[in-house]
């Protein structure tokens, strides 16, 4: 098996990485995963939270707000609603988006509220996370 794979993370403003990494860890829709060079084929949703790429012994950290990623045993491509390099991520632009987040939620059908308050409590603690709160 290989030690590293091909990793690349899109937006719909830019090409924000594309290198030969050894581990991403990525906040699924179902939870937190890693995928590392050989991953069984997998695509998945992402939800608010922080990208994790490692990639010649240093971790790069994204902030994203949604969209997919697929994963491959060659590779792994992140297709983002939204991502910021952490070093980007500013407290007002977190204030911006989880006031996007909570517009949504408070004009939301009341049956997708329940996504939309997820999607809103996502966005508080990706904040947190990242010591923007």
């Amino acid at each position: 098996m290989a030690d590293t794979m091909q990793f690349d993370l899109v937006s719909p403003e830019r090409m924000l990485l594309s290198t030969q990494a050894s581990e991403v860890q990525i906040p699924g829709a179902e939870g937190e995963m890693t995928a590392m060079p050989g991953h069984s084929p997998t695509i998945t949703t992402l939800r608010p939270g922080v990208l994790k790429v490692t990639s010649g012994g240093q971790t790069t950290e994204f902030a994203v707000t949604g969209g997919f990623a697929e994963l491959a045993p060659e590779g792994v491509t992140i297709m983002a609603e939204r991502a910021l390099p952490r070093a980007e991520m500013t407290s007002e632009v977190l204030k911006d988006w989880v006031a996007e987040a909570r517009k949504s939620h408070e004009e939301a059908h009341p049956t997708v509220a329940d996504d939309a308050a997820k999607l809103l409590s996502d966005m508080v603690a990706m904040g947190g996370h990242i010591g923007l709160d």
